[in-house]
């Protein structure tokens, strides 16, 4: 407690700046995760406090972040299409799956695997991270021209077939669940279509148009109905909130240039009194528990995004340990990552609880917070107190700020997380896999395939497939490196120290096998090969494998495939210095003794060149 007080003056300073910083950031992720800028708020203040009060490092100043808001987005769509568009019956369910992700990531930190983190591949992330920031340029096109696809007419109009057969199919389907049979009664089927009003066919066909101009692909469509549509002065707003931003920073970096921007170009268009479009109204007073997360619980509502929910539990976790690893250089400290994943769990569970967005360590509200003086965990919990503060005093206010002006902020957001270093990487790398008569890097295929997936289709998806094809050209590389230095060939060629003036009366009948490095899936194959590589003047085979420290499944049963294959061709196999853990497996399914006694197990070379010697009849 008295480490927690140590620092009060800084502390307070750090968290007031850092807080200041994450007000615009706060409402233009919220406003475009689909949930209003209000969850953004919520989000940043819960997160903030008991992130820091709970986690393991800290200097560092959590809230709602670029990719945990991409991901959120896709989320929060996909469940409001289910939902007929409705966001009022889609968020309890939004924010149960949040909820999940928060315990997730507090089970993440239980059991151990934040230390485990810093192994996910470089590619896998930097095609992310850009993917992040091309999906957030592109579907802040539309709030930056002004244009909203369920406000355009002739758009909408052109769903309207499709709506009306949503809403019969809809009314077929509940009749069919009430046990009518619709055949038998027709009547009340046309009675019930004759009801529909109009305000429910146009409802529904702007939910159908906001489907479809959803994501990368969809803005990319419906592009060409905004360049129709523009409005000038939305233009003009999220214009001059860019400018603002890039150009105060070549003025001074003391005040954050979101905030003036965000202060300047708002008070510009309220006091002019523009006929712009503002934000949605932030509601007033503290807020409150959304209890129709445990009321109406139902778990087939959650258990298709089960997978999701972890993934945004992992993302937040690399997310945060990220940060902590800069604020780490910065004070010259060393987190606690497996506690760090516990507190954010428990921020973003909080968060969800109270209906806000989930985040992670924010890395430049981090480092805002440790150049203003902040040096312990309160200073984190002080920029969630502010914030609060600023939610009470400031909501009226703050929902009307123009929405160009959140889109003008998410559009730097977007240019500033992409990752430029790995981009600008790509033509230097060393291009290891062929395709026909093109040569390219493996690295730079698995950061665009996942830029590319996660931007055109699904981020979960593609961040999964990355990984799996990180883990088979990883496995791929291991295994021709160790293939390539574990070699069949005669004792005149390579051999070791210790079989020099080996007998050369006997070098056409003896051969032997080196093996260097583990027998695992990504070796076998060459291993497999060892009875054909045999000529037929052997009678013995001698297998060394002082060198091979680990076997597994797959490297065991290839072993007992050659086993068997030159036992069939008569030849007698030795094996020299096994060590530990593959005795172990080769001695689970009776390799040792059945295949290969005691007897023809040595400790060393010589003690096995005696044996050949004596086998042979050979007097020293």
């Amino acid at each position: 407690m008295n480490k927690l007080f140590s620092n009060i003056k800084g502390d307070t300073l750090g968290g007031i700046t850092a807080g200041i910083v994450a007000l615009p950031l706060a409402l233009a992720f919220g406003v475009s995760s689909g949930l209003g800028p209000a969850a953004g708020l919520y989000g940043a203040i819960f997160i903030s406090f008991f992130a820091a009060l709970f986690g393991g490092t800290s200097t560092q100043v959590s809230g709602p972040t670029a990719p945990m808001t991409a991901v959120s987005m896709v989320i929060i769509a996909s469940i409001i299409a289910i939902n007929d568009g409705d966001v009022n019956q889609a968020l309890p369910i939004i924010l149960t799956v949040f909820l999940l992700a928060g315990i997730m990531q507090i089970g993440l930190g239980a059991l151990g695997v934040g230390q485990y983190i810093r192994y996910i591949p470089y590619p896998v992330v930097s095609g992310f991270m850009t993917a992040i920031g091309v999906i957030i340029l592109v579907t802040q096109i539309f709030p930056s021209v002004g244009y909203y696809p369920k406000e355009d007419v002739a758009f909408v109009s052109q769903f309207q077939p499709q709506a009306e057969e949503l809403i019969l199919e809809n009314i077929l389907r509940d009749e069919a669940g009430e046990g009518i049979l619709v055949l038998h009664d027709f009547q009340q089927t046309i009675d019930r279509a004759g009801t529909i009003e109009t305000f429910q066919i146009l409802a529904e066909s702007q939910t159908l148009a906001a489907k479809e101009a959803s994501g990368v692909l969809g803005t990319l469509k419906v592009l060409p109905n905004a360049l129709k549509n523009i409005n000038w002065l939305e233009l003009a707003l999220s214009l001059a909130t860019i400018f603002i931003i890039y150009g105060f920073k070549r003025i001074t970096k003391v005040v954050p240039s979101t905030l003036v921007a965000l202060i300047v170009v708002s008070g510009v268009a309220i006091a002019f009194g523009f006929n712009y479009r503002p934000i949605e109204q932030i509601p007033s007073g503290f807020p409150f528990p959304v209890t129709e997360i445990f009321t109406g619980f139902k778990l087939g509502n959650v258990s298709p995004y089960i997978f999701t929910a972890l993934t945004l539990a992992l993302l937040g976790s690399i997310d945060s340990l990220l940060t902590s690893v800069v604020a780490d250089n910065m004070t010259k400290t060393k987190h606690k990552p497996n506690k760090e994943l516990i507190g954010q769990g428990i921020g973003n569970s909080i968060g969800a609880i109270f209906g806000g967005l989930p985040g992670a360590g924010a890395t430049i509200r981090t480092v805002v917070n440790i150049n203003s003086g902040g040096k312990t965990k309160l200073s984190g919990m002080v920029s969630g107190i502010m914030l609060l503060f600023i939610l009470l005093a400031l909501g009226p206010i703050a929902s009307k700020i123009p929405a160009a002006v959140l889109a003008g902020i998410l559009i730097t957001v977007g240019i500033g997380v992409m990752d430029y270093k790995g981009l600008k990487a790509i033509p230097n790398l060393p291009r290891d896999m062929s395709f026909g008569p093109f040569k390219l890097s493996s690295e730079v295929m698995i950061m665009l395939v996942v830029l590319v997936l996660a931007s055109v289709w699904n981020l979960v998806y593609a961040v999964g497939i990355g990984l799996v094809f990180a883990s088979l050209m990883f496995m791929k590389k291991i295994g021709d490196v160790t293939a390539s230095r574990s070699d069949v060939k005669p004792l005149d060629e390579e051999a070791w120290n210790d079989e020099i003036g080996f007998p050369k009366n006997l070098k056409e009948e003896v051969f032997i096998k080196h093996t260097k490095g583990p027998l695992f899936f990504g070796s076998t194959s060459d291993f497999q090969n060892l009875a054909d590589q045999i000529p037929d003047t052997a009678s013995i085979v001698i297998i060394r494998l002082g060198r091979m420290p680990y076997m597994d499944q797959s490297g065991l049963y290839v072993m007992e495939d050659v086993l068997l294959d030159l036992k069939s061709k008569n030849i007698d196999v030795v094996f020299v210095n096994v060590l530990e853990q593959p005795r172990y497996m080769m001695e689970r399914i009776d390799i040792i003794p059945d295949f290969i006694s005691e007897e023809r197990i040595f400790n060393d070379f010589n003690d096995c060149m005696s044996w050949i010697k004596e086998k042979a009849d050979i007097s020293e």
